[in-house]
């Protein structure tokens, strides 16, 4: 090209979770019968939408207002239905001008990091949602900036790290929390979200919270909306539809803003957000007007608990059979639907494989393996899939150095799950043996 058309931050624009189904559809196609675990949509894996939703939706349909055009920010009755559901909690007070609509989250997100000044940098939670790091790191053109999540601590934030990295790094102008936490499932308790807020206060910072998942949490633990707790510090918080009626194709989600009048800079922020979103005209109409309907009816609440004890049930049957491992280190997911897993330090390495019986489909990994700077967790994914045809997502594409995998826990058949996880559990444990055995081998044949 006469020029370098290509944007300077394209290289951190990288979403395994989806890219891993590319090789999973080849293999599918060697004869390869897949169970995919590496996304989380639950009506790909068999969740029924009940009739009295469908019904709210079909009957919405039929209105002719549901094709047209809505407010830049929203349907105004519809922000003042959720205005009034954070209201009613007590603590911060929004109007229905503090809630920007858009076309899911991901869209959400683009334009929360794009609008940023290219010099100002949000530091995430690593391992952390790849559409967040990398909407973070293609905005500067550098790598995301992050703080440790613990493996060895419930995957709760190392807020030693967090704090040093703010102190010493002086472009970070915000923080990220995710909770419940995507990819690791970890729920954070009031202290350390108080203790997060006390650290972007110190030091002047904003704060975004993406909360789609805030009332998926189970087992016993809970949590507050950051709502609760914010003061005067200027705050995003990020919400949507996709994962709790669920409803992923709506592409429907949506903004809180919180204190945008205590600072004239981040006002000026949001208002180029809303700026931003205004060339677009909007986001769709349907969804939001389903909204209100589906969250009030009188059904909602039993429905919504009965999943949560589904992803209960199936994160405690997941939690006992991996935490047997040898050479695993194991968190039981207490919110959200995913589980995310790690190896022991030096426990991975390049002599590792799984018996692989379709030659074309061995070949096929061999030419990924040895692809230059594949991580050692992804060479693992690899040979899961094709041995077993169970597709998870290494957890090194969640920005993170730590190397394992992240799993949903979204299939609905009780025994399929199961089973799953069982062949799960023991090709960890085959994997893991078979450096053994090769270096034994090598030794014997010295």
């Amino acid at each position: 090209m006469r020029n370098n058309i290509v944007h300077i931050g394209a290289g951190e624009l990288i979403y395994e979770i989806r890219a891993i189904v590319e090789i999973a559809e080849k293999m599918n196609r060697l004869g390869i019968k897949t169970n995919m675990e590496n996304i989380g949509d639950p009506i790909a894996k068999g969740e029924k939408i009940p009739q009295w939703m469908k019904k709210i939706v079909a009957d919405l349909a039929m209105q002719d207002c549901s094709y047209g055009y809505c407010a830049t920010k929203g349907l105004l009755g519809t922000r003042q239905f959720l205005a009034d559901l954070t209201n009613a909690r007590g603590k911060a007070q929004i109007t229905p001008e503090d809630i920007i609509f858009f076309n899911g989250l991901g869209d959400a997100i683009q334009k929360v990091y794009g609008l940023l000044s290219r010099e100002a940098r949000v530091i995430g939670p690593s391992p952390t949602y790849s559409t967040h790091s990398s909407a973070e790191g293609a905005h500067a053109g550098q790598k995301p900036v992050t703080y440790r999540l613990n493996p060895d601590n419930n995957w709760y934030p190392d807020l030693d790290d967090l704090r040093l990295s703010v102190q010493y790094n002086p472009a970070i102008s915000g923080v990220l929390i995710i909770n419940p936490d995507n990819p690791t499932g970890a729920v954070y308790p009031e202290r350390i979200l108080k203790e997060i807020i006390a650290i972007c206060t110190e030091y002047d910072l904003f704060l975004i919270c993406d909360e789609i998942y805030h009332n998926i949490v189970f087992n016993g633990e809970s949590t507050k909306p950051i709502s609760d707790l914010i003061g005067d510090l200027p705050a995003i918080s990020m919400k949507g539809i996709s994962k709790e009626l669920p409803w992923p194709g709506s592409r429907c989600g949506w903004i809180e803003v919180y204190n945008a009048d205590k600072d004239p800079v981040f006002a000026k922020y949001i208002q180029s957000i809303l700026n931003s979103k205004m060339v677009e005209v909007c986001s769709t109409t349907l969804p939001q007007k389903a909204i209100p309907k589906i969250l009030s009816h009188p059904e909602y609440p039993l429905y919504l608990e009965t999943r949560r004890l589904r992803y209960e049930k199936y994160s405690n049957i997941a939690y006992d059979m991996l935490k047997q491992v040898p050479g695993l280190k194991v968190n039981r997911t207490n919110g959200a639907f995913y589980m995310s897993v790690v190896f022991k330090a030096g426990l991975l390495n390049n002599q590792q494989s799984l018996p692989i019986e379709n030659a074309d489909v061995r070949a096929l990994v061999d030419g990924l393996i040895n692809v230059p700077g594949v991580s050692h967790d992804k060479r693992f994914v690899y040979y899961l899939l094709a041995s077993t045809g169970i597709c998870v997502v290494p957890i090194s594409s969640f920005c993170t150095d730590e190397r394992g995998f992240r799993v949903t826990l979204l299939e609905m058949d009780e025994k399929e799950f199961t089973k799953v996880f069982k062949t799960l559990a023991r090709a960890v444990g085959d994997y893991l043996s078979s450096g053994e055995r090769r270096a034994a081998d090598a030794k014997m044949v010295d």
